[in-house]
Order: C-alpha cells, then structure tokens, then sequence
C-alpha cells in the first residue's frame, strides 16, 4: 500500500507532509461532515426515529385485522398524548406560549391526514411497500420548497428528484399493476407527510420541540375522535396496552425527527431514515409472512440513492456558501435559505 492512500498521516521522517492523493483528500473532504457534532446528532436521532416509526407500523398493522384504522388512530394520538403529559406539568404552560397558534393548527390537521392515511394503508398493503413509498416524501418535500418558498434546484438536484420520483413509479408501477386503494393512501400521507416536514422546519425557528408536538396532540387528538366515533368499537384491555406501546412509539418517533430536524438540515438526516425498509421487511416477514417483491426493493433503493445525492448536494452547497467543511450546531439553515 503506497503512502498516498494514508490521508491522515502528517509526516514521514524528515521528508515532510506525507503526499495525499486526489482521492483521499475528496474522501476526507466528503465525510468531514460526519464529524460535526450537530449534524452526527441529527443522523442518531433520525435513526431513532425510523426504528419507533417501523414499531408503531407494525403494531398498527397488528391491530387492523381486528379494530378500524381510525378507532386506532384516535387512541394513537390519544396516548401519544397522554404520554407527554409529565413533560407538560413538569413545565407548566410554558411550552403552550406560542405566537403562531394559526401554523400549529394547520400542523395538526396535516399530521390528521397524516394518520388517517398512513393508518388505511397499513391495513390494506404490505408493511414494507408503504415504508418504501413513504421514502417519497422528501422528494415531495424539495417540491414543496420549490413551489412554496421559492427555492432554486439546479440541474443536478432536480435530475435526482426526477430519479427519485421514477423509483416511487417502479414501486407503485401505474399501468402495469392496478393501483389500489392502499397504495394511493400511501402516497397521500407521504405527500402530507412533506407538508408537515415543511411546517415543522417553519416552527422550529422559533418553537419548542415539546410545544410543537403538544399542540399537534391537541388539534389532531379532538378530530380523530370525530372520526372513530363513526366506526367505534371499544378496545379489549389487551388490545389497550398494545395501543398504548403504539402511541408511546409515535410520540417517540416524532420527537426524535423533530429533534434531527433542528440538529441539522432535512436534506442531510433523511438519508438516515431509509434503515426503516430494512426494519419494515424484517418485521413483515416475521411477523406477518410479508415478502417484500423485487421492485419494492428496486424503487425503495432507488429513492434512497436520489435523496442521498440530494443531500450530498446540499452539503457540498452549504460548504461553497460559507466556506466551511460541515454545519456547526449553531449554524441553522431552513429551506428558503437554500439555492442550490
């Protein structure tokens, strides 16, 4: 092995720097980024978040053989709560201080439609097809931030979205498979699912993470009730507790992406959050006898190439606009700052 594949060796003798080659200092350049404090912490916690996130799925996928998805959205939103409550008294009012009670609305009622879709769709499709069409909604994300903030995505990054959205195609694959209800449910809480990111990303310049996630509860809690009230059936005690372990994961699953959304940018952490169809498939396969066909996992690896340029792309955008080799934790950027 020649010294020009040690990048990191600063002398050789008296001969001075060791010679580094082209490629080793792109590498070290590339990666500087995983040493950023903030940004490592924004990848954990979005990790985090995938593994409560495919816990809550597969539970709700459990459930739906036996009770209506909107009776076990209710009771999600309602533990989920209700778990967060010791954080509240512990508190006071203080995180219910909010000048901007009209966006924490319209963050409720996003995350409403959020659940009453993502919920419908568990109970009629494989686990491991709607985790890999909920890849999608960063893609629909970058949209958003193009057509509402007014952001410039260059060739390189529009090339990937367009990428991205053609593996969302090979998973649903219109035309050649019929598509179902289950499926275009999946694609309506991907695409709420992106709103709701945007919001956040909003909020989180001046919010809390307890106050963002308590006034999700309390808009969204009240309206899903409305909702199961039309399909009520009363839980058995065991089918409570399995409720209540689910709303536990929910509640987790948004503090931790919450939490990655404001360590570091959203282009950078949602690569992370593609673990989850390795959990999903895992889970289904175990749990429910679920296998995952050869294009779920062609289209899901496909978006998860795309998103992951995408994010490369924001970084290396980021270092050109400020001069550095990664985003320190002071250093907040939210999607209308971005222009590449």
């Amino acid at each position: 092995m020649g010294l020009a594949c040690v990048p990191f060796a600063p002398h050789q003798g008296d001969r001075g720097e060791v010679p580094v080659s082209r490629i080793a200092k792109r590498t070290a350049a590339r990666f500087a980024i995983l040493r950023t404090p903030g940004t490592l912490r924004g990848m954990v916690y979005m990790a985090l978040s995938a593994l409560s996130g495919t816990m809550m799925a597969a539970l709700i996928r459990d459930l739906s053989s036996d009770l209506h998805p909107f009776v076990i959205a209710f009771f999600r939103s309602l533990f989920g709560f209700l778990i967060l409550l010791p954080a509240f008294l512990r508190h006071g009012f203080g995180p219910l201080r909010t000048r901007r009670i009209g966006l924490h609305g319209v963050r409720g009622l996003v995350n409403v439609a959020v659940i009453l879709f993502s919920f419908t769709a568990l109970s009629l499709i494989p686990l491991a097809k709607v985790t890999a069409i909920s890849f999608s909604s960063p893609l629909f994300a970058t949209l958003f931030a193009v057509l509402l903030l007014g952001e410039i995505v260059r060739a390189r990054r529009m090339t990937a979205l367009v990428v991205g959205f053609a593996g969302t195609m090979l998973v649903i694959r219109p035309g050649v498979v019929a598509v179902d209800l289950g499926t275009m449910l999946a694609v309506g809480a991907a695409v709420s699912a992106a709103a709701g990111v945007i919001i956040v990303k909003w909020l989180a310049r001046t919010e809390m993470n307890l106050t963002i996630i308590m006034y999700m509860g309390l808009v969204a809690t009240p309206i899903l009730f409305a909702c199961a009230l039309f399909v009520w059936r009363t839980p058995t005690p065991s089918e409570l507790v399995v409720l209540v372990l689910m709303g536990a994961f929910g509640s987790a699953t948004h503090l931790f992406m919450n939490q990655a959304i404001k360590e570091a940018d959203i282009a950078v952490v949602s690569p992370v959050r593609f673990t989850q169809l390795i959990w999903a498939s895992g889970i289904g396969y175990l749990a429910f006898a679920e296998v995952p066909d050869a294009w779920t996992w062609f289209g899901g690896l496909i978006i998860a190439g795309a998103i992951s340029y995408m994010a490369y792309r924001e970084h290396r955008i980021t270092d050109a606009s400020t001069g550095s080799t990664g985003q320190g934790p002071g250093r907040r950027r939210f999607p209308a700052d971005r222009k590449g």
